[in-house]
């Protein structure tokens, strides 16, 4: 099984729908809407295409990840980070890796283009084995109520945390 991964490209927006919709189909903590996330974000400020990246087996797209931007602000600075949402695998390829090469291969990639840090509300003890840490250790905070086990950051880069505090910016496309 030898699993392409590449940035997506218009071609695969349907594709990546149908995925997204049916990775997240049986879902308990979804609001079954992620893949018109993908589509608001695709179409915002946000977004960076080269952070938008399938998983392919047999020229058949299994896997999706995204990555867009987002702020920390506090009340002397702002910093940029990434916000990572969602990942989604087709439910026949979960449990195989698969998420795990988008999560690194997504994170080399922002690396590469200068980024220094993500942050994502998600499972603790899955994200925790990508270094992944609780948000609450760097003073960072959620604008909204969400347990704090599940608002998570690592740095990309050495010191890529240094001196970052404040509350989240998520950009608009992802309350409309």
């Amino acid at each position: 099984m030898e699993i392409k991964l590449r940035q997506e490209n218009e071609n695969d927006f349907e594709s990546v729908f149908q995925l997204i919709e049916k990775a997240f189909e049986k879902e308990e903590y979804s609001d079954h809407k992620e893949q018109f996330l993908v589509e608001r974000l695709r179409k915002s400020e946000a977004f960076i295409p080269e952070l938008s990246i399938v998983a392919e087996i047999d020229n058949k797209i299994i896997g999706h990840i995204l990555f867009t931007k987002l702020k920390v602000v506090n009340d002397s600075d702002s910093f940029e980070s990434l916000a990572l949402a969602p990942v989604s695998v087709l439910p026949e390829f979960q449990g195989k890796g698969i998420g795990s090469k988008l999560i690194l291969y997504g994170h080399e990639i922002a690396k590469g283009l200068g980024y220094k840090s993500v942050i994502l509300l998600g499972h603790q003890d899955y994200y925790a084995r990508f270094g992944y840490e609780l948000c609450e250790k760097y003073n960072i905070k959620m604008p909204f109520d969400v347990p704090a086990e599940n608002c998570m950051v690592i740095a990309l880069i050495e010191d890529g945390l240094k001196d970052v505090s404040g509350e989240v910016v998520y950009p608009k496309a992802f309350f409309e």
